[in-house]
C-alpha cells in the first residue's frame, strides 16, 4: 500500500504515507461546506501536477549535470460547477536567474519532460491546463 487516509469528522482527513510515516491534513474548501484551512483534495490535485513536473525535470537534469534548485511553481486551480470538479490548472514558473540563460535545446527538453509527467499524463483531456514558464518562454 501506498497510503492511508483517515476521515476525522468535520469534512477533514489525516492522510499517512505508509513508508515514510509522514503526513498531512487536508479540509474541504469553504465553498464546499469546509473551513478552507488546509490543502482541498482538489487543491492536492493541482498541486501534485506542479510537483510532479518540477520533479522528473529535476531528474533529467540531474543526468545533464546540473540542478534545478530554487525553481518556484504557482498553482492556480479553476473549479467548474456542473458537474463540480476541477476544470483548469494554470502554472507559473519563476526560474532563478542563474537557470534563465541555460540553452535552448536544454529548455526544450526540460519542458518536454515536465509536460509527459505521469501526472500530467494521468489527468483528464478536459482539464484546461496552462503553463507560462516565465524566463523560459
Amino acid at each position: 500500500m501506498t497510503s492511508e487516509v483517515i476521515y476525522n469528522g468535520d469534512l477533514r482527513t489525516t492522510c499517512t504515507h505508509l513508508k515514510s510515516g509522514s503526513n498531512f491534513e487536508t479540509d474541504a474548501p469553504v465553498d464546499n461546506n469546509g473551513k478552507g484551512e488546509r490543502f482541498s483534495p482538489t487543491d492536492l490535485l493541482a498541486t501534485s501536477l506542479a510537483t510532479c513536473m518540477v520533479t522528473v525535470m529535476g531528474i533529467k537534469a540531474r543526468t545533464m549535470n546540473f540542478d534545478l534548485n530554487d525553481i518556484k511553481v504557482e498553482v492556480l486551480k479553476k473549479m467548474a460547477a456542473e458537474p463540480r470538479r476541477v476544470s483548469g490548472i494554470d502554472l507559473k514558473f519563476h526560474i532563478p536567474g542563474n537557470l534563465a540563460s541555460i540553452d535552448d535545446k536544454t529548455i526544450t527538453i526540460l519542458k518536454n519532460t515536465g509536460h509527459t509527467c505521469p501526472v500530467a499524463k494521468s489527468l483528464h483531456p478536459d482539464i484546461e491546463v496552462n503553463v507560462d514558464w516565465g524566463a523560459w518562454s
